[in-house]
């Protein structure tokens, strides 16, 4: 069976489905996915180097914003 971001189980009931994957170098870029809809990804073009950040809401699961903070530029 399929599970939400790809994830090997599915999660209990009230409990929010997510993935974080890193990016390796310039070849793979990091991506987020939260109960199955990608929020951050290369292909959204809304990731950078650092940090990459989505703010979701605890109870509801509204993305609220995104962000990237590049850490190696200061």
């Amino acid at each position: 069976p399929r599970h939400k971001c790809g994830n090997q189980k599915s999660c209990l009931q009230n409990y929010f489905a997510f993935k974080i994957i890193s990016g390796a170098a310039n070849v793979v870029g990091p991506s987020i996915c939260f109960e199955d809809v990608v929020l951050m990804s290369s292909v959204k073009n809304n990731i950078g180097r650092g940090l990459n950040i989505a703010l979701v809401n605890g109870t509801t699961g509204q993305l609220l914003k995104t962000n990237a903070f590049d850490m190696y530029s200061g």
